[in-house]
């Protein structure tokens, strides 16, 4: 085997895996794409008003936060 072709086989591997990284690297960001983002709060939150500014969970009927006494959206 002479310089030229392992020069030749070594540039066919290096472009080999530079495709086979951005397949995947384009097929990862297309699955982080289509899941939702989670949500930081807990499924027991349904139906209460978290607060902005404590964290507490509010009835979902409240206009101000028991804890701190801000305002809560909705």
């Amino acid at each position: 085997m002479d310089q030229s072709y392992l020069l030749v086989l070594g540039l066919a591997v290096l472009v080999a895996l530079g495709a086979g990284a951005r397949i995947r690297n384009r097929l990862l960001a297309e699955r982080a794409a289509l899941s939702p983002a989670e949500s930081p709060f807990a499924v027991s939150t349904e139906g209460h008003k978290i607060c902005t500014k404590c964290g507490m969970g509010n009835l979902w009927t409240d206009r101000t936060c028991i804890s701190c006494g801000g305002p809560l959206k909705g």
